[in-house]
């Protein structure tokens, strides 16, 4: 658990701002400007706030009340920024045992069989960066700082300077890094990269803080759909695969019933969150029958908030904790009835749930 209580006057801007990160991947999200970068620099020791608090593990690295200042060099993080920053002398190789040169002895963490195999850099090791696309330069950058073995892992929007290939590219690797259970402080400005890799979602928005809490929560709160913008508003849904159908469609179980996908892993039992944008949810009273749509799932209506433009968001319940978030128009809500509490349909296509709306689930 990491506990962080920041406040600071720029001036122009002020922060000011407290949340926990539990383990797993946190997510700060908001716009350019919010303070996500001064926050995890603050949290680096790069930068003293006028007041705050840092507490990793019951390990107070920062209490400006109580004088205490940790180094940034002995605060046992790993740093991961926007640009790879990898020394161009050295090979991978090289690199990689730079950051294991800074791992406390006795330090538990991935040994570098370990990193390399997780992070697919071993036909790397002897190349020099200059010879690395972008995204195995941010590859080469997470392991090394893995072997540092830190408390928690910072990373800076490590993806934001790569195109759509390379991120997608890299994505993969990252969702194992959060499956290690190290806690990771995520910046990013993505619905689709916090949406696929965050465990909790702290957002910020001018310097304060928005919402907070798990990443299924916040992403399918009504309140919150203009944060994320109505193109890419969504909620995430877990899901566990059955398996392939004889015209090659997976079946893969919800909590609401079973959905059909186009593109998926088909192993029996793997577990998936799929991402389903609100724009591309329709909603029924009655079951639809006749359509060509195949994913149906059934649900209740939790919230409904409307917006100056005329749209709805409503936050449909499917059980244990699950939740899609529509977006229609004020008047399909009073055609509909749509309440609190009444009983609906959500009709997806499966279109919509494509490749980069699928990641792994636990």
């Amino acid at each position: 658990m990491l506990q962080v209580a920041l406040a600071q006057d720029f001036g122009g801007f002020s922060l000011d701002i407290a949340f926990e990160a539990p383990a797993g991947v946190t997510a700060l999200f908001g716009a350019s400007g919010a303070g996500k970068t001064t926050v995890v620099n603050a949290v680096a020791g790069l930068t003293r706030p006028d007041r705050g608090r840092v507490i990793s593990e019951g390990t107070v690295l920062l209490d400006t009340e109580a004088r205490i200042f940790t180094p940034p060099n002995r605060r046992r993080i790993g740093y991961v920024f926007q640009e790879a920053r990898l020394f161009p002398h050295l090979d991978v190789r090289a690199n990689l045992l730079f950051g294991a040169r800074y791992a406390p002895r006795g330090a538990t963490g991935p040994e570098f069989a370990r990193v390399v195999e997780m992070l697919g850099i071993g036909p790397l090791l002897a190349r020099r960066p200059a010879s690395l696309s972008g995204g195995e330069k941010a590859r080469v950058a997470i392991g090394r700082a893995l072997l540092s073995k830190p408390r928690f892992l910072l990373m800076d929007e490590p993806l934001a300077a790569l195109d759509a290939p390379r991120r997608a590219e890299i994505l993969p690797f990252l969702e194992r890094l959060r499956d290690t259970g190290l806690p990771v402080l995520h910046i990013s400005h993505s619905v689709a990269e916090v949406a696929r890799l965050a465990d909790t979602i702290i957002c910020l928005e001018a310097g304060r803080l928005r919402a907070a809490g798990p990443a299924a929560t916040i992403l399918a709160d009504p309140g919150l759909a203009d944060l994320f913008g109505a193109a890419e508003a969504g909620a995430v849904i877990g899901a566990r695969i059955v398996g392939a159908e004889e015209d090659g469609l997976i079946r893969a179980e919800t909590a609401a019933g079973p959905l059909w996908l186009t593109e998926a892993p088909n192993t029996p039992g793997t577990a998936v969150r799929l991402r389903v944008h609100a724009s591309d949810v329709i909603l029924s009273r009655a079951r639809p029958a006749g359509l060509s749509a195949l994913n149906i799932l059934s649900g209740t209506v939790e919230r409904i908030e409307e917006d100056a433009q005329g749209r709805a968001w409503v936050r449909l319940g499917l059980g244990q904790g699950e939740a899609l978030l529509a977006r229609i128009t004020r008047r399909s809500v009073a055609a509909l009835g749509l309440a609190p509490g009444v009983a609906c349909h959500a009709v997806l296509k499966s279109v919509a749930l494509a490749r980069e709306d699928l990641g792994p689930g636990r």
